[in-house]
């Protein structure tokens, strides 16, 4: 029987990724692997590879940079000792043409050897940080997928990449707003503060009861529409720029690493295995 969100929670990290890795479990990654940073995926021909780390320089909001595979290699060494690409991301989104093809949960068949992997970080590595500061989360405590927004805040440019920042939405009790602002700022790994928060019009969202990615969450009243920079945004800047094949998570259905969560510089200092 496949592993359930609700009985992962309480497992240790090896546990989360053997389930992950063997297909046992396909879900969101809210929740788990808890105080260990988790990132976004963006695979694509090392071709393509130099201008999109420029667009992340350019964009570190949305696009914080946590970790680069060498060309061809799907060991993703320095984010954790045993980590293969191909298998521990519980869902992927393949791309062709800029058009989202189709969704999996193993890349193994499509690998390439000039395919390079980038990890980015994740909002959700301060989401432990929030709850255990007594903030509740509406998606973690249903077993759902954060909501995502197409926002009207533009990206900075490079190469071919482009296009409007991806933002996730989390509604906060107002008289928690400053704390939780405070605390997500410790995490700029896992886009750190928020960008926006209130009227979600001034952001280009006209109706937050309908996101383009994720799950609906309700605004109860005395609470605040507080909005992320999400990981998602390259997955926008690559269907601007068409990449002949392109590889992300799909949203919300995270990497989870052996970094510590609070860790400055996500790195873990040995030899790559597969050398």
């Amino acid at each position: 029987m496949p592993n359930r969100h609700s009985d992962l929670r309480s497992q240790p990290l090896d546990a989360v990724r053997a389930a992950i890795r063997t297909g046992d479990y396909a879900s969101h990654t809210a929740g788990l692997g808890a105080g260990y940073l988790q990132a976004n995926l963006a695979i694509m021909p090392e071709e393509f590879a130099l201008d999109f780390m420029r667009y992340c320089q350019r964009n570190a909001k949305p696009c914080p940079l946590v970790g680069a595979s060498d060309t061809g290699n799907p060991s993703m060494f320095t984010l954790g000792h045993d980590i293969d690409i191909r298998s521990d991301v519980p869902a992927y989104n393949i791309y062709e043409n800029g058009r989202l093809n189709r969704s999996t949960t193993d890349i193994g068949d499509i690998w390439r050897e000039d395919l390079v992997a980038f990890a980015l970080g994740c909002s959700f590595t301060f989401e432990r940080a929030l709850q255990d500061d007594g903030i509740r989360l509406w998606h973690i405590d249903n077993d759902r997928t954060v909501p995502m927004f197409r926002s009207s805040i533009e990206t900075v440019p490079a190469g071919p990449f482009s296009g409007p920042m991806v933002v996730s939405m989390r509604a906060i009790p107002e008289v928690q707003l400053h704390r939780t602002l405070e605390i997500s700022a410790r995490y700029p790994l896992g886009h750190g503060a928020p960008v926006h928060w209130g009227d979600p019009a001034e952001i280009g969202i006209t109706d937050v009861s309908r996101p383009e990615w994720g799950d609906p969450a309700p605004v109860p009243d005395g609470c605040v529409p507080v909005f992320w920079a999400c990981g998602v945004t390259p997955q926008v800047a690559v269907e601007r720029a068409a990449l002949p094949l392109f590889i992300s998570h799909k949203p919300g259905h995270m990497l989870i690493t052996d970094v510590p969560d609070d860790a400055e510089f996500p790195v873990i200092s040995q030899s790559d295995p597969n050398r």
